[in-house]
């Protein structure tokens, strides 16, 4: 067993539903389990950046924060130690500060730190590790799209999110008889819109791993019409790739609001586009994902305790495991558009605009 008598706790990268969850699991282990002191370091790797920022948690400072969505440590998409950027003189310097952030964490006596993020603040993590620090990972995305593990907390609550709207639109979507365009997150995979589109009965469901065509678009809108159905719900991912028309089009802004002018334009159609954004990101987490970071919260702590450094917990055929940090960055995890899920879509009669 490691000689560890405190332990550091940050969240990086966006946030998820479920961040405090792990933070209270990981607090109530280390105190009740192994008598540890716990130091919460604040917005990523800034609280070590600035060490008088972090501040010790205890069991009262996480009472009550099961239920709360965001993080109560604060995060960052910034907060890279060994790409930090400054100003001086009126131009930015970028530094790497790294062996400050490892003397700060000395300096609080933090024997080993627990990384609450994404891919990119797995990769900080390890570079960090290659130069001493102890730290175990915690996977964090709404995306789903870490290949280490099967599911991601977060993901849950978004989906129930985009669902929830996916079902409100459609009252008014049959109400008026438009076609109605949702665009919910995923950048690199279509987890979100593909389980969001099938549970809230969506018509279209655009994700960036399969190519679609606005041709196809609306071809399969007056398929549905040919049926009776005078309105269609399209669910959009942020990253799908857009064909060579929409391209010449794009300006940067919502993919949306893109995919939506061109229905609107090739199908003589009335459109209406809801961009869901940062709203599935927030709110209280489901059940699933409390439970499932609750469970991560209590592995990584036993992982310390057992001097797995370099690990990150996973889960992989429902059970809690670890996997090396360096095997389980740098590879996406993306819908297989064979997959089991897809194809019990394109049954139900679902386009995917190919």
């Amino acid at each position: 067993m490691a000689d560890i008598r405190c332990i550091g706790i940050c969240t990086g990268g966006g946030d998820a539903p479920g961040l405090n969850a792990v933070i209270r699991a990981a607090v109530k282990c280390a105190f009740l389990k192994y008598k540890w002191k716990v130091i919460g370091i604040p917005d990523g790797f800034d609280g070590l950046i600035w060490p008088e920022k972090s501040r010790e948690l205890t069991l009262k400072n996480v009472s009550g924060i099961l239920p709360r969505g965001g993080t109560i440590l604060g995060t960052t998409n910034r907060g890279n130690p060994f790409k930090y950027r400054t100003v001086d003189n009126g131009k930015e310097v970028i530094r790497d500060i790294s062996a400050d952030v490892i003397a700060n964490a000395t300096k609080l006596g933090i024997d080993a730190v627990i990384v609450i993020g994404g891919d990119g603040s797995q990769k900080i993590a390890l570079e960090l590790l290659e130069k001493g620090m102890k730290l175990v990972g915690v996977p964090k995305t709404i995306d789903n799209d870490l290949s280490a593990t099967e599911t991601t907390f977060g993901f849950d609550t978004a989906v129930h999110t985009a669902t929830d709207a996916i079902d409100k639109i459609h009252t008014t979507a049959e109400s008026h008889h438009r076609v109605m365009v949702v665009e919910v997150m995923g950048r690199d995979a279509g987890w979100i819109a593909l389980h969001a589109g099938v549970a809230g009965g969506a018509h279209l469901i655009l994700i960036p791993e399969i190519p679609f065509s606005v041709d196809r678009i609306c071809r399969h809108i007056v398929e549905r019409e040919a049926y009776g159905k005078r309105f269609t719900i399209a669910v959009v991912a942020e990253g799908i790739q857009l064909p060579r028309e929409l391209k010449q089009l794009s300006r940067g802004g919502s993919v949306g609001n893109l995919v939506g002018d061109a229905i609107a334009l090739a199908a003589h159609k009335e459109v209406r586009v809801s961009v869901l954004g940062h709203i599935q990101r927030g709110g209280s987490p489901s059940p699933f994902d409390r439970i499932l970071a609750t469970r991560f919260g209590v592995a990584a702590v036993d992982l310390i305790a057992q001097g797995g450094f370099g690990k990150m917990v996973c889960l992989r055929n429902a059970r809690i495991e670890a996997v090396d940090i360096a095997d389980a960055i740098g590879q996406l995890k993306i819908v297989d558009p064979h997959a089991d899920l897809v194809c019990t879509a394109r049954s139900l009669g679902i386009c995917f605009g190919d």
